[in-house]
């Protein structure tokens, strides 16, 4: 039984079932998913009656919704390059298969159809048939190669496991008795984040450099609506990023689709002599580990809530006793501010770093160097397993401000000893090993897990410098430099490093903010520009806008697709994406547009030269003060007009509305008519469900 996802599969559709099949292994079982019940079992033999046979890449998962189940399939991938000899791809395109042949349309099907295609399609997702690119390379070097690939995959960065739960259930017999080995080739692991692989060289020395940044698909999330860390440890934003040096491969270029000439098993041997070798460096960034989160309020800067850090340290030592048993030593650093409203977040880090170690030591360089530039927090015997973590502040914001960017290597020498001591992984592959199995020679046993307020900027910064620091150190190692060169000195490589690491930047913002990171010219270039800022400033206001009215929808998609949120099965009730707000408070955003339509039509419009001047003018000025108290009224209540998400409403999101809403209905103005307006709207609704409840009594009679 193949212990990899079949290459190639074909997916016949019928009125009653949907079979998938691999042209190349005939002798396979086919996977049968009936409709429109979504059983699924395993067929020897084709099925016949398929009205459409389709090749896919493969199956991405099945997801139920509110009236009905989809086939989501893999329609179109792009190779990315090869690993060890394997291909990657990133998945293009997909298409949902409806178990049900749907005549009525629901609202909040179509609605979270649509949120589903939007979140699989800007992505972006990376899989490969043959090698597990959810681990990392020591992960994979002591993982068991006789266990089929999804069992294998890291369930952090196993990105469509909950989609895959049906198959995987089917598999395992989860609730039905006996297992399925033969649905094995069907599961197919996704892995989501950011990955770039590239022939390039120093000197006259070729190698592969990788770059792969892996994304939890625990508390995954937006920017303003996934913060801090929840109950079971888990922290918003958390992102594995894997810096990849192959020697003696000659198989990293790109390739022809399905991976050109190679085997079934997807991996390319390299030439016969020099082993090859692979070198690599894992860091790892996530949200501050205690209970605390941003408010959008619609004003720019949002408000900050943190409980207290009591109450999240059991939540901190699952986060670190997962974080030591996978990394081993964890270099935390934070790179917040040491003032204004970012202080609260630094202090409670302190605190809870404090709490979780025995006997902490704290020093400050503040002596040295400016005001609390670098604190470190840790313990100098270690008496227990939370001993292990080394906290590190860096004042970033303050030590590289008026574009003195090269300061930022201050926080290098502060962790230069720990970077030594943690070394790195180091594994050959041995000439006619067909599995591709690693010698390990050397391991990584420590960890740097960085982190700003939102784990993006200032921390890609930081995270590149890290990423060449050891490059260079890798390359000493190997001879391809000599001591006392950089990687840097290379002025081709450098570009393409510090490009990988930009685009490394913009992948993650993306993901979480809606827009590429700040500070990419500084990772690009070298060097702080004029219009690297002006980049900035437009990704800030372009942030703002969608953080406050674009990002509910999508922290509903992740919700969905991640299985944080499950539809219920019935089908009765009023939509969750029905507008509950007073219809008064609907409106004022189009009193404002309306008003300031008139006043700059008015502005522009050549007027007669016998009309009269005033009566435009009072026009004019009453438009100009519609507008301004439509405005006052807009940013007083602003979580009124926040776009927050309907799945998983956040318990804050629940409080502030409500308490907008309750200042509203005190407003001298709109508060007595949205008073009036409500009475209505609660003897209509009480009209309608009571008409409601005699149709359902009836209804039950009758049968």
């Amino acid at each position: 039984m193949s212990l990899q996802p079949f290459r190639d599969v074909n997916v016949h559709a019928s009125t009653s079932h949907y079979a998938f099949t691999s042209p190349s292994t005939p002798n396979a079982p086919t996977l049968v998913i009936d409709r429109p019940s979504g059983d699924i079992r395993l067929n020897d033999g084709s099925l016949l009656g398929a009205k459409r046979v389709s090749s896919i890449a493969g199956v991405l998962g099945i997801i139920k919704l509110k009236l009905d189940k989809y086939v989501i399939v893999i329609t179109k991938a792009q190779p990315m390059g090869r690993l060890q000899g394997h291909m990657v791809y990133r998945v293009v395109a997909t298409e949902f298969l409806p178990l049900r042949e749907r005549s009525l349309h629901d609202p909040d099907e179509d609605k979270l159809l649509t949120l589903l295609k939007q979140f699989v399609r800007n992505g972006p997702m990376y899989f490969s048939y043959s090698i597990d690119i959810t681990n990392t390379f020591q992960r994979q070097a002591e993982s068991d190669l006789s266990r089929p690939l999804w069992q294998r995959a890291d369930d952090r960065f196993f990105w469509n496991r909950f989609v895959q739960t049906d198959l995987i259930d089917f598999r395992t017999g989860s609730g039905r008795g006996s297992q399925q080995p033969g649905a094995d080739p069907y599961i197919l692991p996704v892995m989501s984040g950011m990955l770039r692989i590239a022939t390039t060289k120093i000197g006259s020395a070729p190698f592969t450099f990788a770059l792969l940044t892996r994304r939890s698909r625990h508390r995954g999330g937006t920017r303003y609506f996934s913060r801090g860390m929840d109950e079971q440890g888990h922290v918003s934003n958390y992102n594995e990023t894997e810096q990849v040096v192959i020697l003696n491969d000659h198989t990293g270029g790109p390739g022809g689709f399905m991976g050109g000439s190679g085997t079934q098993s997807g991996r390319s041997g390299g030439l016969a002599g020099n082993e090859l070798q692979i070198m690599s460096y894992v860091q790892t960034r996530g949200s501050v580990p205690v209970y605390w989160a941003e408010v959008n309020t619609l004003k720019y800067i949002p408000k900050l809530q943190i409980r207290g850090v009591d109450t999240a340290v059991e939540a901190a030592r699952r986060h670190f006793d997962e974080q030591i048993t996978l990394y081993g030593e964890n270099y935390l650093v934070n790179l917040v501010n040491h003032k204004g409203r970012e202080e609260r977040v630094k202090k409670a880090y302190e605190q809870m770093v404090r709490t979780l170690i025995s006997s902490p030591s704290e020093t400050s360089e503040s002596d040295r160097f400016s005001n609390e530039k670098t604190t470190s927090i840790s313990t100098r015997e270690q008496h227990q397993r939370m001993d292990r973590l080394h906290y590190i502040y860096f004042d970033f914001h303050n030590e590289t401000k008026g574009l003195k960017w090269h300061r930022a290597q201050l926080l290098l020498d502060q962790l230069s000893d720990g970077l030594v001591k943690g070394s790195y992984f180091r594994g050959l592959e041995m000439p006619g090993d067909s599995t591709g199995a690693l010698e390990v020679r050397s391991q990584q046993t420590a960890v740097v897990r960085t982190n700003c307020m939102d784990c993006l900027d200032r921390t890609n910064v930081v995270q590149s410098m890290l990423g060449r620091w050891i490059l260079t150190r890798q390359l000493i190692d190997s001879g391809i430099l000599q001591p006392g060169q950089s990687c840097s000195d290379d002025p081709a490589f450098e570009d393409l490093f510090r490009n990988m690491w930009a685009d490394n930047a913009d992948v993650v913002s993306n993901s979480y903010s809606g827009t590429g990171a700040l500070k990419t010219d500084f990772t690009r270039t070298g060097n702080r520009t004029r219009a690297g800022m002006v980049q900035d400033f437009r990704n800030s206001a372009t942030r703002y806008v969608k953080n406050n009215f674009l990002d509910g929808p999508r922290q509903d998609a992740f919700d969905l697709f991640l299985g944080a949120y499950l539809p219920p099965t019935s089908v009765v009730g009023s939509s969750v994406y029905a507008d509950s707000r007073p219809v008064l408070i609907q409106s004022i955003p189009y009193v404002l547009a309306a008003s300031l339509f008139i006043i700059i039509l008015s502005l522009f419009t050549r007027r007669a030269p016998d009309s009269a001047v005033w009566p435009i003018r009072l026009f004019i000025g009453l438009c100009f003060t519609i507008a301004a108290w439509s405005l006052q009224f807009i940013i007083a209540h602003g979580m009124l007009y926040v776009n927050w998400p309907k799945l998983r409403t956040p318990p804050f999101a629940v409080e502030g509305y409500q308490e907008a809403l309750t200042r509203a209905h005190k407003d001298k103005i709109v508060g007595p008519l949205i008073s009036a307006a409500s009475s209505r709207e609660k003897k209509t609704r009480h009209s309608s469900m009571t008409r409601m409840g005699y149709m359902e009594e009836g209804k039950k009679r009758i049968e």
